[in-house]
């Protein structure tokens, strides 16, 4: 099993080096997919909703991945060969500050119109009084993680450690909104 896991690890870092993009777009199309899944079975789903795990899995492979590639690029050239502890201080705060805002309300409207089909005065509405309770608890979250991706994570793994990070994160934002269904019921 060992030989098998390190053959597929060594095909995996060679596709990263030959078509970095597509393979973290392949990669962060399957692990999103993959958190929907168990974020329904766990959540307790009768009927497993196949559109709504397609329209995840298309969201990573069509954005998650492809904006960590090119946002960690940018990331590199701005720190381009400064290390040290303040200089990951900076790119997790310049993160938290800039793509954490903006991927939270990404995701919030492409789950509220196309997921969910709802409309837009139904869905801003929900931006509105959900945005800021959502972005303060990534922000208690997501800066740990990402601390420790610039510091121990060579570039080309960035995407990789925060998808899988990622899949954790919605299967637990999935269950909390479940128990907050369940509370009001």
């Amino acid at each position: 099993m060992s030989d098998l896991v390190t053959e597929v690890w060594k095909k995996y870092l060679l596709q990263l080096q030959i078509h970095p993009l597509r393979t973290k777009a392949i990669t962060s199309g399957v692990l999103a997919g993959c958190s929907d899944f168990a974020a329904q079975k766990i959540s307790g789903v009768k009927r497993l909703q196949f559109r709504r795990l397609f329209l995840i899995t298309i969201y990573g492979f069509f954005y998650i991945g492809p904006f960590g590639h090119f946002f960690h690029k940018v990331m590199d050239k701005i720190f381009r060969g400064k290390k040290g502890n303040t200089i990951v201080g900076k790119k997790v705060l310049l993160e938290q500050l800039t793509a954490s805002p903006l991927k939270t309300i990404i995701f919030m409207m492409y789950y509220g119109l196309v997921i969910e089909g709802r409309s837009w005065p139904l869905v801003k509405s929900k931006i509105k009084k959900d945005y800021l309770p959502i972005l303060l608890i990534s922000w208690k979250f997501w800066p740990v993680v990402n601390w420790v991706n610039y510091r121990y994570m060579p570039l080309q793994l960035r995407v990789l450690f925060h998808s899988l990070v990622a899949s954790c994160w919605a299967i637990f934002l999935n269950l909390k909104a479940r128990s907050t269904a369940i509370k009001k019921a």
